[in-house]
């Protein structure tokens, strides 16, 4: 698990798995994130083509942010598939929230293949500029 703050910059898809219940592993596939900040918020950006709103479920629990859901490519209709190395995937992502981070306030979007989460920090972690007056 990552904290959201302090992602290290890597390239290569991760799998994230765990031992079934016949002692097969779930595997699921960590997409690769990008997290930018901007004035108040910080931005996450996570690579997931192919991903509705639908099959994507985004919780925080307990300072947790839970990215989780599947990756279908449907069979084009009219067509039989005579090889197919493409098929549903499952993919999950956790980070540990920054205390300053406001998870009642993130606001998720997806547009072309790709997530967009806003993570605004809380007021009090808010850069503020203050005046000063004259004696």
């Amino acid at each position: 698990m990552n904290e959201i703050t302090r992602q290290e910059a890597t390239r290569e898809p991760r799998v994230q798995g765990s031992e079934g219940a016949g002692g097969e592993r779930d595997r699921a596939l960590q997409p690769p994130v990008d997290i930018f900040e901007e004035g108040n918020a910080l931005h996450l950006l996570a690579d997931l083509p192919g991903v509705t709103p639908e099959s994507l479920n985004i919780e925080v629990d307990n300072n947790i942010l839970s990215l989780e859901g599947e990756i279908r490519l449907e069979m084009p209709e009219g067509m039989t598939a005579i090889y197919a190395e493409v098929r549903a995937q499952r993919f999950a992502r956790r980070f540990t929230l920054s205390h300053e981070i406001d998870g009642d306030a993130i606001e998720a979007r997806i547009e072309n293949g790709v997530l967009h989460l806003r993570l605004p920090k809380k007021p009090s972690h808010q850069r503020r500029r203050i005046e000063v007056r004259a004696a």
